[in-house]
């Protein structure tokens, strides 16, 4: 029995010499997407033109936000754009505030987008319908939940020219209400600055691509070219979608750091934060389920397994040498995933550090809400958004790769 538990512990402790390894990788490459990604309002300003740009905001059920994003908007030193605002057959006042922002503004155009028809997401049919009274040269698609300093737009635009790009995306500072959310939200965001890092998407060589959808700004005939939202209107992750299609099709992409000039919301509280990390899981689901299911075995022992193996350990007879090194091996791998989050939650995300020490729980948080994307990925209404339900069993998704 004991040479038994001893070959066991040896095992665990293998395990968790590689989840620390895996982490040292992930922390050292965290670092050095946030040093090396560059800013949305540093860079040698070359652009002398000031092509018209429209701005593209869908909003469905929007009337806690959609207000204050109306008038970042509105404030923009940028004169030569327009704001095509889309209700998206709201069940709330969105459709009336936009009116009301449109009567005192010529600038924004109020667009009441059409039943959704079958086989669309709600946002991509609304981008569509904004789409259709845009006359800019330039299309900036932003979200209602999303606020912008007052040169974002004149940032975007010069920075886009300037670098001969085909479209520019930023990155925002992500706010957050509640507990779950901010105690779930630096697990996640450590894997964005890795696997998913600004310096891959920008590098032309990597596959890696995707917009956020909060902020990107791309030249109209490239939308064109690549489909428009129609291209991509069974996708969920459709800023992820339409980023792969851009860089898939050879057009030059660039990602930007502008957490110090656009903010928006990740999560509003635990029940969207469900349905967000649902949203993540489901379309790798449908594409691969070898791949899901392994991608969600390593989020758990990556984000969840070395806590609970570190306390059990601490109750085993110490005595043994596979019982020790199994107690050091947790011990280290605990306290990496600590640190990752630490480094996340105070000088990343803004948050206060008291929430970094839920670590263990967030992490919990974030593998329950990918098992139960696995589990509802080929349900008739396997996610939920927006108030709509949406069943994504019959459609291909390219938005997320692993």
């Amino acid at each position: 029995m004991e040479i038994i538990l001893d070959f066991f512990n040896y095992v665990l402790a293998a395990v968790l010499i590689g989840i620390s390894g895996a982490w040292m990788f992930l922390i050292r490459s965290m670092i050095e997407s946030v040093k090396l990604t560059p800013y949305l309002d540093k860079f040698k300003n070359t652009s002398k033109s000031t092509p018209k740009v429209s701005v593209i905001l869908p909003a469905r059920n929007e009337e806690e936000f959609l207000g204050k994003c109306l008038e970042s908007l509105l404030e923009q030193d940028y004169e030569n754009y327009e704001i095509i605002a889309i209700d998206d057959s709201s069940e709330d006042s969105t459709g009336k505030i936009i009116s009301q922002y449109a009567k005192k503004d010529s600038k924004i155009i109020h667009v009441s987008a059409r039943p959704k028809p079958e086989g669309w997401m709600g946002k991509n049919w609304a981008c569509m319908e904004g789409y259709r009274k845009a006359t800019g040269d330039l299309l900036l698609f932003t979200d209602a939940d999303t606020k912008h300093s007052k040169n974002t737009i004149s940032l975007a635009v010069a920075h886009l020219i300037s670098f001969d790009l085909d479209a520019l995306s930023a990155i925002p500072k992500m706010l957050t209400f509640d507990f779950w959310t901010k105690i779930s939200l630096p697990m996640i965001s450590t894997f964005l600055h890795t696997r998913f890092s600004a310096l891959n998407v920008n590098n032309s060589s990597k596959k890696t691509a995707y917009f956020f959808g909060s902020f990107f700004i791309m030249k109209k005939k490239t939308y064109d070219k690549i489909g428009m939202h129609e291209g991509v209107k069974h996708e969920i992750i459709e800023d992820g979608a339409l980023g792969r299609k851009a860089k898939d099709l050879g057009y030059k992409i660039k990602i930007v750091r502008g957490e110090h000039l656009i903010d928006a919301v990740w999560a509003r509280d635990k029940i969207t934060l469900w349905n967000a990390l649902k949203r993540l899981m489901i379309p790798l689901y449908l594409q691969s389920k070898k791949i899901a299911i392994g991608s969600f075995f390593a989020t758990l022992f990556l984000l969840f397994i070395p806590f609970p193996i570190l306390v059990t350990s601490v109750f085993l007879p110490a005595e043994t040498i596979s019982a020790k090194m199994l107690c050091v091996t947790a011990a280290l791998a605990s306290f990496l995933i600590y640190l990752a989050s630490i480094i996340e939650t105070k000088f990343l995300l803004g948050l206060r550090l008291i929430h970094a020490l839920f670590a263990p729980l967030g992490g919990l948080v974030v593998v329950l809400g990918f098992l139960s994307g696995l589990i509802q990925a080929k349900k008739s209404s396997s996610v939920s958004w927006r108030g709509r339900k949406y069943s994504m069993k019959d459609h291909a998704h390219s938005s997320i790769k692993v």
